[in-house]
């Protein structure tokens, strides 16, 4: 069983399906009677709020920002060779794609980019396979904003020059 992290009011966390949140409160509340301990998380980039009760924050994969080492690796990624974008059919790799995203595995999601990158400004890729590259791509930009303590649009830029960098 994984060890049990431990959360403060004020700490940057990864919430895997919405991306980084601050934690701002920890409150009691009552569900169905039963008191329950949990995180008050706002994500300033969608302004919305999240309650994620305590004893869960590990089964839903809340975690700290990764360190500035791990972040490394996934901009490695980003400027290293180029990667063949796969073949078959679209539905599955979206799915796949998504399911990397919402892991909230920076390397996944460095190599959806990475992956999505090749052609993306080609008027024939499909406004979903923009979508999905820009919601990886701000997903990876907001890791690395709250690490690097930047803007977002300033995080988007230097993914970007990373990916353009040969």
């Amino acid at each position: 069983m994984p060890k049990q992290l431990n959360f403060q009011v004020g700490d940057d966390v990864v919430y895997p399906t919405h991306g980084v949140g601050k934690i701002t409160a920890e409150e009691e509340e009552k569900y169905g009677g039963i008191e329950v301990v949990v995180y008050v998380i706002s994500f300033d980039n969608t302004s919305m709020t999240l309650r994620v009760p305590k004893s869960r924050a590990n089964k839903v994969g809340l975690r700290h920002l990764n360190s500035n080492e791990f972040l490394d690796r996934a901009l490695d990624i980003l400027s290293g060779n180029e990667i063949k974008l796969h073949k078959g059919m679209w539905s599955k790799r979206v799915q796949q794609y998504e399911n990397k995203i919402n892991s909230g595995d920076i390397i996944a999601i460095a190599e959806v980019i990475k992956e999505l990158h090749v052609n993306i400004e080609k008027s024939e890729r499909s406004y979903s396979e923009k979508v999905i590259y820009n919601d990886a791509l701000e997903r990876l930009a907001g890791e690395y904003a709250a690490t690097h303590k930047l803007e977002l649009n300033e995080a988007i830029n230097k993914l970007r020059a990373k990916l353009n960098y040969h």
